[in-house]
């Protein structure tokens, strides 16, 4: 399919999110179409064959990851950007076995986005990633939180006896944003 401009999946259960993604996308002289679950975002990728696809990690009826497997088998030569406010060394992981061609962690802005997207375009070669900084302190103990939170089903009292920590302090901290890289 010929067109003059990118075309851009947003997938996110987020309505205000993906409708916010999308004028973004817009702005930079892209095309742009969201979808609010799987099934939306499969016939999106079969009609329209976009460049890119956006999708959330978790959403509300059905994972993330699960989508990127459809996604993936859809069209194997799609870019896939996953986007997450939780994230971690673990679903990161998950994200690339699943078909994910990179990981976003929220808040991000679609600069952020479209700089993914020209380094799986061009490869590392012509386009190299910033060096990688060591993660804080914070950063470490969060992505061990969110992985033992995740080992545990959510189960935050679970986690918390895990953690060796009151389950009162653990949800202070899954209350806060997760600290920036």
């Amino acid at each position: 399919m010929e067109r003059d401009r990118p075309l851009a999946l947003v997938v996110d259960d987020d309505e205000p999110f993906r409708t916010r993604l999308c004028r973004a996308f817009q702005l930079r002289g892209w095309d742009a179409l969201g979808a609010d679950g799987g099934d939306a975002a499969l016939a999106a990728v079969r009609q329209s064959a976009p460049d890119l696809a956006i999708v959330d990690l978790r959403l509300a009826n059905e994972s993330g990851l699960e989508i990127v497997r459809r996604l993936r088998a859809a069209d194997g030569a799609l870019a896939i950007v996953m986007l997450t406010g939780y994230g971690s060394i673990a679903t990161a992981l998950e994200a690339v076995k699943s078909g994910a061609d990179h990981y976003l962690c929220k808040p991000l802005d679609v600069d952020q986005i479209l700089t993914a997207w020209r380094t799986l375009r061009c490869g590392p070669k012509q386009s190299p990633p910033p060096p990688a900084a060591a993660p804080s302190l914070a950063r470490v103990e969060w992505e061990h939180i969110q992985r033992v939170l995740s080992d545990c089903g959510g189960n935050i009292s679970q986690a918390a006896k895990l953690l060796g920590m009151h389950r009162r302090s653990l949800q202070r901290k899954l209350n806060k944003y997760p600290p920036r890289e």
